[in-house]
């Protein structure tokens, strides 16, 4: 691709996370925001007078732009397919937003037409690009961590039940593909997977403890093993009154760090550095949002913006996607685990 060519963007899907995309491919340069597209006229309307774009109702014609390079999927979960395929189809590279799609095999037609239509895929897990995992990630790869013997990820949140009722969509297995687990803990899910390796089997259960007209969990607890060994708990709800920073622990036979959200409220390792001192005292209080524990909206763009910058930094260069459609899939897979297991009450094997 000409490393000159200014890349545009359209956004599917113009809900409550289209203004952090919007806001966030805006602020890279030698890109644009060409347009927005809704089925509702009104969502339509109000996004492009807002972002000075174009707006489109009918899929053929938003496909059918032109200054259109990249298309990021913001729709519901269990819509996601239909849009997807659009798209690939189009030749139109893809960013989705999490999950994917709802199931492994929903998300492996997205990944098989990207790959047939010669388009790039990227999942969102904005997690991945904060300087807290960054730090962890490097200390995994340099051996730190001796051998990881447990990891945890943790998301005690809180939805109030006028959240479940402000939208049909909301709580149900069709186009929210799961609760607790599946809409908001799938961040932590993958930024475990993605700092302790990939999971190898889990048991679960999970229940509707506190909300009313949802068919999904609002709570769900899994053992997990992993495949180098070493062992793991999550922990879902979205019924902890009020609501708690998602926690990530990555415990090992030579160093252990606790990541609350974006700041490190625990880092020890037997080999002391001259480094640790510091990181310690400059990653404890990073975080400056709610991180979503108790207001969906309480988050910031700058980790989409990095993911975004990766993509298209990937599209110029020909690098490879940093998350692309297999790893993107590796925490549906986890999450469609549990859910099989805590509806057999049997142990689940990956992969599935």
């Amino acid at each position: 691709m000409n490393e000159q060519k200014r890349l545009g963007f359209g956004i599917v899907g113009l809900g409550n996370i289209s203004g952090m995309h919007a806001k966030a491919i805006m602020e890279i340069e030698g890109c644009t925001l060409v347009a927005g597209l809704d089925r509702r006229q009104e969502s339509v309307d109000a996004f492009a007078n807002t972002y000075g774009c174009r707006g489109y109702t009918d899929i053929d014609a938003f496909l059918a732009d032109d200054e259109i390079d990249i298309v990021t999927i913001a729709t519901p979960s269990g819509l996601h397919l239909e849009g997807a395929l659009a798209a690939a189809k189009a030749k139109k590279h893809l960013i989705i937003e999490k999950p994917i799609e709802i199931t492994k095999a929903r998300s492996q037609q997205i990944i098989d037409a990207c790959t047939e239509n010669g388009v790039k895929l990227m999942g969102i897990f904005p997690s991945r690009f904060h300087d807290a995992p960054q730090m962890v990630k490097k200390a995994i790869d340099e051996g730190r961590f001796g051998r990881i013997v447990m990891a945890d990820a943790q998301i005690k949140w809180y939805r109030s039940q006028a959240y479940y009722d402000s939208g049909a969509w909301r709580g149900t297995w069709e186009l929210d593909g799961g609760g607790a687990m599946m809409n908001q803990g799938i961040h932590a899910i993958d930024l475990m997977q993605w700092l302790a390796g990939d999971v190898e089997e889990v048991f679960a259960f999970s229940d509707t403890l506190t909300h009313e007209r949802i068919e999904v969990e609002d709570t769900a607890v899994a053992v997990l093993r992993f495949a180098h060994g070493g062992l793991g708990v999550i922990e879902a709800t979205t019924s902890a009154y009020p609501g708690f920073l998602k926690r990530v622990e990555i415990l090992g036979s030579k160093g252990s760090v606790v990541i609350e959200e974006e700041s490190i409220v625990k880092w020890q390792f037997e080999d002391e550095r001259e480094e640790d001192a510091k990181i310690r005292e400059s990653f404890l209080n990073t975080t400056e949002t709610g991180g979503g524990a108790a207001d969906p909206m309480a988050i910031g763009y700058h980790g989409h913006k990095r993911l975004f910058e990766s993509f298209v930094n990937s599209l110029r260069t020909g690098s490879a996607v940093e998350i692309d459609g297999p790893s993107s899939l590796k925490a549906v897979e986890i999450i469609e685990a549990v859910y099989m297991s805590a509806k057999s009450g049997k142990k689940v094997k990956l992969p599935i």
